[in-house]
């Protein structure tokens, strides 16, 4: 991290120049299922690999950010990379790279294909890090499928400041003959989906058109071309998660998977940081009766998924501790959630250059209508909730960095 600064330079030049010096890894991987969207790639990562692996497949998984530790974001054939192999492979692309410029996010990735190049498995799970025409990810010319989950407002700085515009940029994975799936979408984004696709010569499958997925009765229910499944609820909670299911299970369809890959996606499915219960550790110990959850969204999208799961939960009085950077809409994020809470604790979070200010955080909250106070720290807001609401619902909230360092500390 000291040697390539964690900045943000959308090219594919660098990308190139050291996978050619290292071989070329990323033609030699198993077959790639390259997955873009603002909201949900993560989770429908998860339940694609559960599934996957609940068929006898064996996966290897990249995602970012890492939460809780960097070797997070690299699996294995389904296991986490380890000490061992990351050094190794970090250092090969240290060595490779000759002092070159070139950013953490590209030479880290470069080391995941060098890992999964040398480790045999049936597919390889691709998460897209910002955009996806530009990504570092996007050096695979024929992916066995590409994935677009929903596309909102994000990043605008680097995608464009309208919805098309950011379309464009995450359609950017689609290639020559490779199968697309895509989730619900505005019309202004799809649009810019399928005149992508068009062009480039992939092939569709869309949610409303070609398959459509709904909860009745407590269960999820996915129809496509090939038929009806019945299948459990998503072990990961909201409704926002109906829709990513239905995403993984398009996906399995078209791989061929039957439906108990289908269930296993759905049951066997972890996610963390995406309203997780934290249930061992000192914030739960200073919690004492409190119930106390965790969720890394961060723009409007993901606040109003959260509003609605939290809705899904026996009723208790909720209380928010929130931490947010500085680069996102804290007011679009904040606003679901007002109606539905009693207090919130704004908190910095620590080691992030860019965040905001506990200050700034409470000022934004109040202006949203939030009884909001300013807290040192995450276990100050906690004592500080249960001292005065035993029977409190706590939710730490508004970025995967604060989920980061509220799971390293409460590990």
């Amino acid at each position: 991290m000291s040697l390539h600064p964690k900045i943000i330079d959308l090219t594919l030049d660098r990308m190139h120049r050291l996978l050619d010096a290292l071989g070329n890894p990323e033609n030699d991987i198993p077959p790639v299922i390259h997955i873009a969207g603002t909201n949900g790639k993560g989770s429908t990562q998860a339940m694609l690999r559960a599934g996957l692996e609940g068929a006898g497949h064996s996966v290897h998984a990249y995602t970012s950010p890492h939460l809780a530790r960097f070797h997070e974001r690299i699996r294995l054939a389904g296991e986490l990379i380890s000490e061992t192999a990351l050094s190794e492979m970090l250092a090969e692309c240290e060595l490779k790279n000759g002092g070159v410029p070139i950013t953490y996010f590209e030479i880290t990735t470069c080391a995941a294909f060098l890992a999964f190049s040398r480790t045999p498995a049936d597919y390889t799970l691709l998460e897209v890090g910002l955009g996806g025409r530009l990504d570092a990810t996007n050096v695979i010319d024929t992916p066995e499928m590409a994935i677009i989950t929903p596309v909102s407002m994000d990043h605008e700085q680097y995608l464009g400041n309208t919805l098309a515009a950011i379309a464009g940029e995450k359609a950017g994975i689609l290639k020559r003959n490779c199968f697309g799936v895509v989730g619900p979408q505005p019309d202004e984004a799809l649009e810019v989906i399928e005149a992508t696709a068009a062009k480039v010569g992939a092939t569709l499958k869309i949610h409303g058109q070609h398959w459509h997925v709904w909860e009745e009765n407590g269960r999820l229910i996915f129809q496509d071309e090939y038929g009806l499944l019945d299948l459990p609820m998503p072990a990961l909670i909201g409704a926002h998660q109906v829709m990513n299911a239905g995403i993984a299970i398009a996906a399995l369809r078209l791989l061929g998977k039957d439906g108990d890959a289908c269930e296993a996606a759905m049951i066997n499915a972890v996610w963390p940081a995406r309203m997780q219960k934290l249930r061992t550790g000192p914030l739960v110990d200073a919690a004492a009766d409190a119930d106390l959850w965790l969720d890394g969204g961060h723009n409007a999208a993901a606040g109003l998924a959260l509003a609605e799961a939290l809705g899904r939960l026996p009723k208790r009085p909720l209380h928010l501790i929130v931490g947010m950077l500085n680069t996102k809409d804290i007011a679009g994020y904040l606003r679901p959630l007002a109606e539905i809470s009693e207090s919130l604790h704004g908190v910095s979070i620590p080691g992030e250059a860019a965040t905001l200010s506990a200050e700034e955080t409470v000022k934004a909250a109040k202006d949203a209508e939030f009884d909001a106070v300013v807290a040192d720290d995450v276990l100050s807001a906690v004592k500080d909730i249960t001292a005065k609401d035993p029977a409190a619902r706590i939710l730490i909230c508004g970025s995967l960095y604060l989920a980061g360092g509220v799971l390293r500390e409460n590990g």
